[in-house]
């Protein structure tokens, strides 16, 4: 749609997977795309904070040290709080899926990059290998004993039928809404974000002059909605990490 020579553009194109080099192995398409070099961007931001934070080690932090510790931090308390001391050991694994969602949702912030996040491929990945591991995890601990996770304890036998099936389906969809959860949100929000800048961008190229003036309000209010999109961003990796601890917990406890 143009207006006055002002191009509306489509808010669903930020979202498009473009190819950077293309590879085929096996008749399989596995080229380099603009997602995978974001997640490549993710993993070495995430890799230089904590080896630039940690490699003075000084008793009084700087500022990098600061925010990797903060971080350290943060991650350790959602691990201590909703997993239990047990989980301790699996502390690499929860930090780096919240370091990888986190930085994956700010980047996509930061106009012309690519939120690999908003991709329901990238958060079921990410669900389903949360899945499998705390399924495994359950299976190695508790043996055979970790069916009865699926009929609680003290609920009448004659419910058994019912019961059962119930809790399978609830199980096996986790690794749905997991991933629902984190793709629809910042798919949504980017989507939003887009729409209303250019709303902002066709109200001024409309209005003329008196489009400055009349753009205004639209520009406070996307300003808002950044801000507001950062909140969102932070807490679906808040989320999603906080739901990973406590599938942990409930392989470790069968609860």
């Amino acid at each position: 749609m143009k207006v006055r020579g002002i191009v509306a553009t489509d808010p669903l194109h930020q979202f498009r997977i473009e190819q950077i080099v293309p590879l085929h192995l096996a008749g399989h398409d596995v080229s380099f795309t603009n997602s995978s070099l974001y997640m490549v961007v993710a993993a070495v931001l995430i890799t230089g904070l904590l080896v630039a934070g940690t490699a003075s080690r000084a008793l009084v932090p700087g500022r990098l040290q600061s925010v990797a510790e903060l971080l350290y931090e943060f991650v350790s308390g959602m691990v201590r709080d909703n997993a239990g001391a047990q989980a301790r050991p699996y502390f690499p694994l929860v930090f780096s899926i919240f370091a990888f969602v986190l930085f994956g949702n700010m980047i996509g912030m930061i106009p012309g990059t690519f939120t690999f996040t908003s991709h329901i491929i990238v958060t079921f990945t990410l669900a389903a290998l949360v899945f499998v591991f705390v399924t495994l995890l359950a299976l190695i601990r508790h043996g055979f004993h970790f069916f009865s996770y699926f009929f609680p304890s003290g609920a009448p036998i004659a419910l058994a039928p019912i019961l059962i099936p119930i809790e399978v389906i609830s199980y096996l969809t986790r690794p749905v809404s997991l991933s629902i959860r984190l793709f629809a949100n910042m798919m949504a929000g980017h989507t939003m974000l887009k729409v209303f800048a250019g709303f902002t961008i066709t109200m001024i190229g409309a209005l003329g002059a008196i489009g400055w003036l009349a753009g205004v309000l639209p520009v406070v209010i996307n300003v808002a909605l950044v801000g507001f999109e950062i909140m969102v961003a932070f807490l679906q990796a808040y989320v999603f990490t906080i739901l990973t601890c406590l599938y942990i917990r409930d392989a470790i406890e069968l609860h």
